[in-house]
């Protein structure tokens, strides 16, 4: 049975799906919503009217709900000169000496307003919006609240937690160390926030009364059966379905996950200038000595761009950002409608085992 938040919002089955950016589809999305989960879509590096477009596709698929993920950003971002000029060096070299024939160039804006993109939303109108990098406003909450979206705030510490509730969150997403993708942390250093999901789950079930949403290596039915035992009201995947057909990710990006072992995520900052876990790769390699003379998030995100899509296209999965979770090695290539059914009937007969 789904969890009250779930219901709440017309959900049947108690599993969401992780927004990705960059990864999640409209697709991708429907497929999970159209089996009764709670379908997710990274939408923080998309223009407005790129997020109507994709918000219309999703529609055109589901009558399902979903939600809409949003990086909460300012809207102009500081320009560290010699660090942009170093890195497009560094950066145009490397693709040389890769034989990748493209190069770095300075783009228009770094990223897209956010207050743009969170009218964008607003006019979108999903089930539900998630976001990621910061807290909104108390306005910014009483918008969407006006329009009947459900708010969900991201949260990698028990100071996060508290924070949002106190803002007035509808439900409270955690982001175990686990997790693949960009950390989420603002009131503290990535490197601080690394907290076990289970260990943060825990530490919220006590201190909020808030719905909980729990990521970060939950690949398979025990695991939902797990989080939920310890006091999550659903869990939530995104590595899991990474390697769908409906996924966004490079080919050689899926094909590298099927391979890669324990011990290959780490914490990865050179291809966007924000701590962010994945595949340790050729390029994560070539950049170790050098992520602290590198711009900091959007602006890297933005100088990488031309080396990713490159990279994707030739096939080089060691050079574009192979984001994953701590257990990828769980992975199940499928479609993602079988794979829905099948972590619900792992997380039933879990459950039943514990009854």
């Amino acid at each position: 049975m789904p969890s009250s938040f779930l219901a709440r919002l017309g959900v049947v089955q108690p599993l969401v799906l992780a927004p990705m950016s960059g990864a999640s589809t409209p697709a991708l999305v429907a497929a999970v919503s159209n089996s009764g989960g709670l379908g997710s879509h990274g939408v923080g590096y998309l223009a407005p009217q790129a997020i109507l477009d994709d918000a219309a596709r999703i529609r055109a698929l589901t009558d399902a709900p979903f939600v809409l993920n949003l990086f909460v950003l300012p809207d102009e971002f500081e320009e560290d000169e010699p660090a942009i000029e170093f890195a497009r060096a560094t950066l145009d070299t490397f693709m040389e000496r890769q034989g990748l024939a493209a190069r770095t160039s300075r783009p228009e804006r770094w990223a897209p307003r956010f207050s743009d993109q969170f009218a964008a939303l607003c006019e979108a109108r999903p089930a539900a919006a998630s976001f990621t990098f910061n807290l909104l406003t108390p306005a910014q909450v009483g918008e969407l609240k006006r329009r009947d979206i459900a708010v969900i705030g991201s949260a990698t510490t028990l100071d996060e937690v508290r924070a949002w509730a106190e803002l007035g969150a509808d439900a409270i997403s955690l982001q175990g160390a686990e997790a693949g993708g960009h950390r989420g942390s603002f009131l503290h250093r990535p490197e601080d926030a690394m907290i076990g999901l289970f260990a943060l789950l825990r530490l919220a079930a006590r201190a909020v009364s808030l719905p909980l949403i729990a990521g970060g290596g939950v690949m398979d039915g025990q695991g939902m059966a797990a989080a939920e035992v310890l006091g999550a009201d659903v869990a939530q995947l995104g590595t899991a379905f990474l390697a769908c057909p409906e996924s966004a990710a490079a080919q050689a990006w899926k094909d590298d996950l099927t391979r890669a072992q324990d011990t290959d995520i780490t914490t990865i900052r050179s291809f966007s200038g924000r701590a962010a876990r994945g595949l340790r790769n050729t390029y994560v390699e070539a950049m170790a000595g050098v992520e602290s003379r590198l711009p900091s998030y959007p602006v890297m995100n933005a100088l990488t761009s031309p080396l990713r899509r490159a990279a994707a296209a030739a096939g080089r999965g060691d050079l574009v950002s192979e984001w994953c979770g701590q257990a990828v090695g769980l992975l199940r290539p499928m479609p993602a409608r079988e794979l829905v059914a099948r972590l619900l009937e792992e997380r039933m007969q879990a459950l039943q085992g514990l009854a």
